[in-house]
């Protein structure tokens, strides 16, 4: 019993992370009607630009390299929307896509070219993890709980104790209603890309701590964050927070009965039946950030 409530512990906190992923992939969806295939890029760009400070010639303490990274990761994803999204949002949505999965290639291989393709780490030395109940846990799973906790409690709290949160909710709900009640819908965009990318670089950022970095870790994990969507109904920010909680719970439990070599095939096999079976997701929402 003991080893499966290890293997639920590790779920939680890694879906913690995917459920980070998730709702920001979320609020895009929520707020201008299409998934960005980029978003994945934004996951590892905030992985990657940690290494870059941690090493010479910046050699910056990892703690004081995160929040340059994440600014820069904000700059990326902002950019994306301005030179990108933006001239195309009044066309049709599936050149939106195209762009989205062109912009994808651009940012995953310019990892490439800069750091290469083999996998590297952040150099942290291994610690013994904390005993309780049974269960095991290190330092660095806490952290990343606690840190997906702060920022999706935040995110709690501008969507529902600030005007701008509201502004964000209205404009998901009606775009144009809203504009016509004199939202600035600039401001909203700005914001909406600016939590996205947050969120995505931040969750790059935890996850390597915990694992490897490798220019695929975008376009992995953000298989995962698109699962998530679709388990809690697009378009639904809370509905995504639970979604990757379940998609981390199921990866981690499959291992149970699957090979280990298998945890991403999980994601895959639960969008497929999810298309079929509940396209909707299970909170039945395809629009609106709720």
């Amino acid at each position: 019993m003991t080893y499966y409530a290890q293997l639920v512990l590790n779920g939680v906190i890694a879906g913690s992370i995917y459920a980070l992923f998730a709702v920001g992939l979320t609020m895009v969806y929520g707020v201008f009607r299409f998934i960005n295939f980029a978003h994945g890029e934004l996951i590892a760009w905030g992985a990657y630009l940690v290494l870059l400070l941690i090493n010479p010639p910046f050699s910056v303490p990892l703690y004081l390299a995160v929040l340059p990274a994440l600014l820069v990761t904000m700059a990326i994803g902002v950019g994306q929307d301005r030179y990108v999204y933006q001239p195309l949002i009044h066309g049709n949505r599936i050149t939106l896509l195209i762009a989205s999965i062109g912009v994808s290639y651009l940012l995953r291989n310019t990892i490439r070219l800069i750091w290469g393709s083999d996998l590297m780490t952040y150099g942290i030395r291994p610690v013994r993890g904390i005993q309780f109940a049974g269960l095991s846990i290190t330092p660095t799973q806490i952290l990343m709980i606690g840190a997906a906790v702060f920022f999706l409690g935040a995110l709690y709290f501008l969507l529902t104790r600030t005007i701008l949160g509201k502004s964000l909710r209205a404009v998901a709900d009606n775009m144009e209603l809203a504009a016509i009640m004199g939202i600035n819908m600039k401001k909203v965009s700005l914001t909406v890309w600016i939590l996205a990318s947050l969120f995505a670089g931040a969750g790059g950022f935890l996850l390597a701590l915990d694992t490897n970095l490798e220019p695929m870790m975008g376009m992995t994990n953000m298989i995962k964050a698109f699962a998530a969507v679709l388990l809690g109904g697009a378009g639904n920010v809370w509905g995504a927070l639970v979604g990757g909680l379940f998609i981390g719970i199921a990866e981690n439990v499959g291992v149970a009965f699957f090979s280990p070599g298998y945890k991403d095939f999980i994601s895959f096999a639960l969008i497929f039946l999810l298309l079929i079976l509940r396209p909707k997701g299970i909170f039945g929402v395809l629009a609106g950030v709720r």
